[in-house]
């Protein structure tokens, strides 16, 4: 008798079903968590202020993240990771110097503009690591990651005018870094200004940073 029943998947495809479930799973709760944690902080938001104000309950959230370091890591990275890809897709179609500029600028202010509260939070995250030691290394991490991203800006500019940079990689990236805290500070403050300076220092800085 021939039976018709699906042959059973392998036990490999079984398990990356399973993982990649999981990973669906914690990508929808970080993004439910991004708001509270964005308005409130790292320091005045608990695991279960954030399981309350999401919608999920604490012991979901417990079983897809280890504690509130573990998911507030995930949810910057996941964000910056997107901020990444987004200034790559920039360089890469750039023909111009003027225009590599001003893609770069109008991006920054932007994203300022749209993501404030999850910008404060990657600074605050960042602050944080100064004393606590669980988000030491993947502050590093991330802040490795936008060093690289900047530095491909630099070099890419460096190769539309025909020059080469002049600085490190760390040097690049913490004037940008510099500018657009600055930016932030300024924008959540009110000011009016702060985006269009944001711009102007962008395309007066990176001009100064290649030979």
């Amino acid at each position: 008798m021939t039976s018709t029943s699906e042959p059973l998947a392998p036990p490999d495809r079984i398990a990356r079903r399973q993982v990649d479930k999981f990973a669906e799973r914690r990508r929808q709760l970080a993004d439910a968590a991004l708001l509270t944690l964005s308005e409130r902080g790292y320091a005045r938001t608990s695991l279960r202020e954030i399981a309350k104000d999401s919608g999920f309950s604490h012991g979901v959230l417990h079983y897809y993240f280890r504690d509130k370091v573990d998911l507030i890591t995930y949810c910057v990275r996941q964000y910056k990771a997107h901020c990444v890809e987004r200034y790559d897709g920039i360089v890469a179609t750039a023909t111009e110097p003027a225009a590599l500029l001003a893609g770069v600028g109008d991006a920054l202010a932007g994203t300022l503009a749209q993501d404030a509260l999850m910008h404060r939070l990657w600074y605050d995250l960042r602050g944080q690591s100064l004393f606590e030691e669980s988000f030491r290394a993947d502050v590093a991490e991330i802040d490795d990651s936008l060093e690289r991203m900047i530095w491909r800006t630099v070099e890419a500019y460096a190769g539309l005018v025909g020059a080469t940079p002049t600085c490190s990689p760390s040097f690049a990236y913490a004037t940008v870094d510099g500018l657009f805290a600055q930016a932030l500070l300024r924008h959540l403050a009110g000011s009016s200004d702060a985006l269009d300076d944001l711009r102007d220092g962008v395309r007066r800085q990176l001009p100064t940073l290649v030979g």
